[in-house]
């Protein structure tokens, strides 16, 4: 047995190591770490170097992997936030999700699919990555423009569609002896609505307050909230709903917390390492042998991936008035199916709805897709600017929708991070000032009496690199970091160091205000660059003698009056 284990311990070294250099040359190329994992799970796998020799233990990371995924989803979908998303989301993502699926389908069965085949990869072709587009469009500081909040509202309703998709699929395994528990149909619906029961009245109660008892300790903070999704992952698997819908319930479950973007970044690391070994398996069990069948209907299923979802989204952002090039940059976001796609095809070859054949058919669809895409969207102006004549047809002649948004104000002046005595008095002041302040605090308590006074703030973690790029960053002119400064010979992260790097990196073009401990600290944050150097101790000090000199003791000016020389006259020659 010893010996399995350091066999095993052994395989996932140099899997790691292959994924990894797979890794390096997909960043080279600029493509996402996804195509990079899948091929190097076909190196991996049977039909090239034969590496893999534990599937089982590969599995069940690819299992928590995909959980925490649907997790972070579940999470996104927050009613506040859903109901807040604009028209034009709504419209351009319900809309792209009904054409490609529905043309879909029609080329599915021209390319002689069966029904059923051909409805599942019909609306695998529907969803596109948010993980890759995000990434790509802060990469190129573009997540606050224009195109960019649109892009992003309509990949949130395709997320919607996921979990109705899912949900959907999840029924179709009701009773068929899919679940461990061997549940017949009316059982599973029984326990379903008892599970569904049970998540209400935890979210009604005990979501919010167990989180934030739990959320004063971070290590903590990550391994309950993963527990957690795994934990109905395993129980909505066992009664016979799938642990993708287990996971996706978690998720919602905790959506409407004050900790769900703390949660989400926390995890986020953890899900890209765990997903690798889905993608790797996914690699693997591409089936060569009729890889050769597979090309044509693959590169007729890219081909309208790759021009008709950005076409379907111009012409219905054309249509609410919106410039071709808003549209045309927007477009190009959905020019690729994402690894909701892969997972879907997945489920259905896990309820036996569907071959390794479909499989290996959407697989394909993803690695041209999200290869070329990365380049278009990489290249998005250039692309435009070749293409621009034939988008005329695609713009009304007054673009009204944009002049409407183009006047609409910024939400905040300044961000203040740490709410403790000094970030809290600070930031109250700036408020009674006029000034529009955003607090982040990852103390529940501070963070409580903020938004007790009706001050808008959020629960986040400044050690945390990813943080930043989920703040509300547009218009600010300055981040005021307020948490206590490093003190040299502790093992303490430097949590200032972390938020000015996270916010540089993601492009953040305002100024900085930086809190030091003493002058030796502030000579050392001055020379690190920053545009404020704030000094708790000294600022109050002079602004005490200042205080002081406005209103002179009568016993101490006596005293000085009385010591002091008298005056000589002038010498005269």
């Amino acid at each position: 047995m010893p010996s399995d284990h350091i066999a095993v311990f052994y395989e996932m070294a140099v899997i790691l190591a292959l994924a990894t250099a797979a890794g390096i040359v997909g960043m080279l190329l600029k493509q996402p770490l996804l195509i990079a994992f899948i091929v190097a799970g076909i190196l991996a796998g049977p039909g090239a170097l034969d590496l893999i020799r534990s599937a089982g233990h590969l599995n069940v990371l690819a299992d928590i992997g995909v959980a925490v995924l649907l997790f972070l989803i579940g999470l996104k979908l927050d009613l506040h936030i859903i109901r807040s998303l604009g028209k034009v989301a709504a419209a351009t993502g319900l809309g792209q999700v009904a054409f490609t699926s529905l043309v879909g389908f029609v080329i599915c069965l021209g390319l002689g699919l069966d029904i059923l085949t051909s409805v599942y990869v019909a609306i695998a072709l529907t969803f596109s990555s948010t993980i890759i587009v995000v990434k790509l469009m802060t990469d190129k500081r573009e997540v606050d423009s224009l195109h960019g909040r649109i892009a992003i509202g309509f990949l949130i309703v395709q997320d919607i569609v996921v979990v109705v998709a899912m949900v959907a699929l999840s029924s179709f395994g009701l009773g068929s002896g899919g679940n461990p528990a061997g549940f017949s149909t009316p059982m599973v619906l029984g326990s379903s609505v008892l599970l569904l029961i049970g998540l209400g009245l935890f979210m009604r109660f005990a979501a919010e307050p167990l989180i934030a008892r739990i959320a004063r300790y971070p290590e903590l903070l990550v391994t309950a909230t993963l527990t957690w999704a795994v934990l109905l992952a395993a129980l909505a698997d066992w009664i016979g709903l799938g642990k993708e819908l287990g996971g996706l319930l978690a998720g919602i479950s905790l959506a409407s917390t004050s900790y769900r973007d703390a949660i989400a970044s926390r995890l986020a690391s953890l899900r890209d390492f765990l997903l690798l070994f889905f993608f790797l398996m996914l690699g693997s069990r591409l089936n060569f042998g009729v890889l050769g069948d597979q090309m044509i209907p693959a590169l007729v299923l890219s081909i309208f991936v790759l021009i008709g979802n950005p076409v379907i989204v111009l012409a219905i952002m054309g249509a609410m008035g919106y410039r071709k090039r808003t549209g045309f940059l927007a477009g190009l976001t959905v020019a690729q199916i994402s690894e909701f796609s892969l997972i879907f095809i997945a489920m259905g070859l896990t309820l036996g709805h569907v071959s390794q054949e479909a499989v290996s058919l959407v697989t394909l669809v993803g690695l041209v897709t999200i290869a070329l895409s990365t380049y278009m969207i990489i290249y998005s102006h250039e692309l435009y600017r070749v293409l621009e004549p034939l988008l005329g047809p695609f713009e009304r002649k007054i673009a009204h929708s944009e002049q409407d948004i183009g006047g609409k104000p910024k939400n905040y002046d300044m961000i203040v991070f740490g709410l403790g005595r000094y970030g809290n008095a600070l930031a109250q002041i700036l408020h009674d000032h006029g000034v529009r302040v955003f607090g982040v605090d990852f103390d529940p308590t501070a963070l409580a009496d903020w938004k007790g006074r009706g001050l808008p703030g959020i629960f986040g973690d400044a050690t945390d690199p990813e943080f930043p790029g989920s703040l509300p960053l547009e218009g600010v002119s300055c981040v005021i970091i307020a948490t206590p400064p490093l003190i040299p010979g502790t093992p303490q992260e430097d949590t200032q160091a972390i938020v000015k790097e996270s916010l540089r990196r993601i492009g953040f073009k305002g100024r900085i205000a930086v809190r030091s401990h003493d002058r030796m600290d502030g000579q050392r944050v001055a020379d690190a660059g920053d545009d404020i150097v704030l000094s708790p101790f000294y600022d109050a000090a002079t602004r005490a003698a200042e205080l002081l000199e406005l209103k002179p003791n009568p016993l101490t000016v006596a005293k000085k009056a009385k010591a002091a020389p008298p005056a000589r006259a002038d010498k005269t020659s």
